[in-house]
Formats: C-alpha cells, structure tokens, sequence
C-alpha cells in the first residue's frame, strides 16, 4: 500500500508486483498506475504471499476495505511520530 507524500489530504494507493522498488519508482515517475499519475509516493505496507493468486484475493479484498486501509495509514502515521 502506497501512501502520498506530497499533498494535504492523504491518499492511497493498493496494488500488486512482485518488485517494491520498481514498482514504486514507476509510480513516481508518472508511469505507474493512472491514479497514481501527480503525486509522489512512500510505502507504508507491504506483505508477501507464497503464490500471486492469494496476493490477488489480497490486493483485491484491500482495495474494498476502506477501515483496514485506514488503521494501516493510521498505524504508519503513529510509527512516524
């Protein structure tokens, strides 16, 4: 999960990839995800799965949890400080 570092209001983002980094800079560099496109971002978590069809199920059952997504933006805000 992405957080932005960059704008007022915080903003996420979920995704997939089997390469954080790449990934990330893809993303910061405005050729990553279109929703992503603008923003500069940090990762804020991050979990590993042994096959991509359970990080799919994931990522999918993530990006519909809004309270999940925000106890994660909150626990990493609190780590910060």
């Amino acid at each position: 999960m992405l957080k932005n570092i960059d704008r007022k209001r915080a903003k996420t983002y979920v995704g997939f990839t089997n390469n954080v980094d790449v990934r990330l800079k893809k993303h910061n560099t405005n050729k990553g995800a279109k929703s992503t496109k603008g923003y500069k971002w940090v990762v804020i978590y991050k979990k590993r799965f042994i096959n991509k069809k359970d990080a799919l199920s994931y990522e999918y059952s993530l990006k519909k949890d809004k309270k999940k997504r925000k106890t994660l933006l909150d626990d990493f805000n609190k780590s910060k400080n």
